[in-house]
C-alpha cells in the first residue's frame, strides 16, 4: 500500500500546511520515538511537531538523517515544526536557541517555529525550570513583542521559514498582530471535540492565522479542573456519538476524532508510540463525515480545557481567563 497522501492549507506566506502531522511530546525514549517516527515517514506523515522542551530534538533530527541519506525522501518534503523555550525570550537569546535546535535536528531551517508559551521564566538548558522557594517558576519581565521581532529578523534570514504562537490567547495574539511587521503564521493550542475552540479558530481565521489541534483526541482519564462532572471530559474515544459515527463509517473513534479536526480546516498533530496507531491515525482521507455527523460531533458537552497549564498560573502573562475565574470562583466558596 503507497502512503497516504496528506493534503494540505496555506498559511499567510504561500508555505503549505499539511492537515495532519506526527506529535511527538511523548518522550524522550529514542528505542520509542525513533521506530515511530520512522513508521510515519512510511506512511506518509509529512509534519514532524517536536519542541526544545519535549528533549527529543535530537532523536528526531537522527531519524530524519538518515531517512534522508537513505533517499526515501529529501528535506523538503518535511514539514518540521518546533518550539521556543520559555527561558529563551530575551531578543539576545532567541537566535541562542534557534542555533541550538538547527543543531539537534541536522537541518539549516525549520519550517515553523512557535513560541512555546506566553509565560517566559528563568531557566537553562541544563536546568529548564528555576523554582523559587516555594516551587512556583520565577518569571522573567519581557514583553511578547521584543520575543517576536527576534524571531522576524530570523524570518527574514531564512533560518524560520514560518512563525508562530502556541498557547496563547486572543488578546495577547491581537497585540502581536497590531505591532508586528510579520503576522503569525500559525496558533498551535489544546483543541478537541470537548474543548472545539470555535472563538479562537473563527479569530485566527479572520486574521488570516492557520490554525493547530494538539491533543486533538482529548487525553483520555484527564480531567479538567474547571468542569464539575462525574465522567472523564477528556475520552472522546468512549463518547456514545463517535462511536456510533465511526461504526457508521466502519472506522475507529480516533479516526473520527481526527476526520472532524481536518474537516473543519485545521491541522491536527496526533501522538502515539505504538506504530500500529500511527498508521491508524493517519487512515482518515478515504472518507467524509456528513453534515449530520460534524453537526451531532459540534454538540458534543460539556467543554473542558485539560491542559490547564496550572503550574504556570501565578504567572503575570498565564494565558487561560478561564482557569483563573475557576480559582476566582472556588476562593469565594471558600
Amino acid at each position: 500500500m503507497s502512503p497516504s497522501k496528506i493534503p494540505s492549507i496555506h498559511m499567510a506566506n504561500g508555505l503549505a500546511l499539511p492537515l495532519l502531522g506526527y506529535g511527538t511530546s511523548q518522550g524522550k525514549d529514542d528505542k520509542e520515538l525513533k521506530p515511530a517516527l520512522i513508521a510515519a515517514l512510511d506512511a506518509g506523515y509529512r509534519l514532524i511537531d517536536t519542541a526544545y522542551g519535549y528533549g527529543n530534538e535530537h532523536i528526531i533530527g537522527e531519524a530524519l538523517e538518515e531517512y534522508f541519506k537513505g533517499g526515501k525522501l529529501k528535506r523538503e518534503d518535511v514539514f518540521i515544526v518546533t518550539k521556543l523555550p520559555c527561558f529563551y525570550h530575551k531578543a539576545n537569546d532567541v537566535p541562542k536557541g534557534v542555533e541550538e535546535q538547527l543543531k539537534k535536528l541536522r537541518t539549516s531551517y525549520i519550517d515553523l517555529y512557535l513560541i512555546h508559551s506566553p509565560c517566559p521564566t528563568k531557566g537553562s538548558p541544563s536546568e529548564e525550570f528555576q523554582l523559587d522557594a516555594n516551587g512556583c517558576l520565577i518569571e522573567e519581565d519581557i514583553d511578547h513583542l521584543e520575543t517576536w521581532k527576534a524571531m522576524e529578523k530570523l524570518y527574514k534570514e531564512g533560518k524560520l521559514k514560518s512563525i508562530g504562537l502556541s498557547n496563547f490567547n486572543k488578546e495577547q495574539i491581537s497585540r502581536i498582530i497590531e505591532n508586528a511587521e510579520i503576522k503569525p503564521h500559525n496558533l498551535q493550542v489544546e483543541c478537541h471535540v470537548h474543548f472545539p475552540q470555535n472563538e479562537l479558530v473563527e479569530f485566527c481565521q479572520k486574521n488570516g492565522i492557520t490554525f493547530t489541534a494538539y491533543s486533538p483526541l482529548g487525553s483520555p482519564g484527564k480531567r479538567s479542573i474547571t468542569t464539575k462532572t462525574d465522567n472523564s471530559e477528556g475520552n472522546g474515544l468512549e463518547h456514545p456519538v463517535v462511536k456510533k459515527i465511526a461504526e457508521k463509517h466502519n472506522k475507529t473513534p480516533a479516526q473520527i476524532l481526527l476526520r472532524q479536526i481536518v474537516q473543519r480546516g485545521l491541522s491536527a498533530i496526533p501522538k502515539s508510540a505504538n506504530p500500529e496507531r500511527v498508521r491508524e491515525n493517519i487512515d482518515i482521507f478515504d472518507f467524509e463525515l456528513d453534515s449530520e455527523d460534524m453537526r451531532e460531533m459540534s454538540e458534543i458537552q460539556p467543554h473542558a480545557r485539560l491542559f490547564t497549564m496550572s503550574f504556570r498560573i501565578n504567572h503575570s502573562k498565564y494565558p487561560h481567563r478561564d482557569v483563573l475565574e475557576f480559582e476566582n470562583l472556588k476562593k469565594h466558596e471558600i
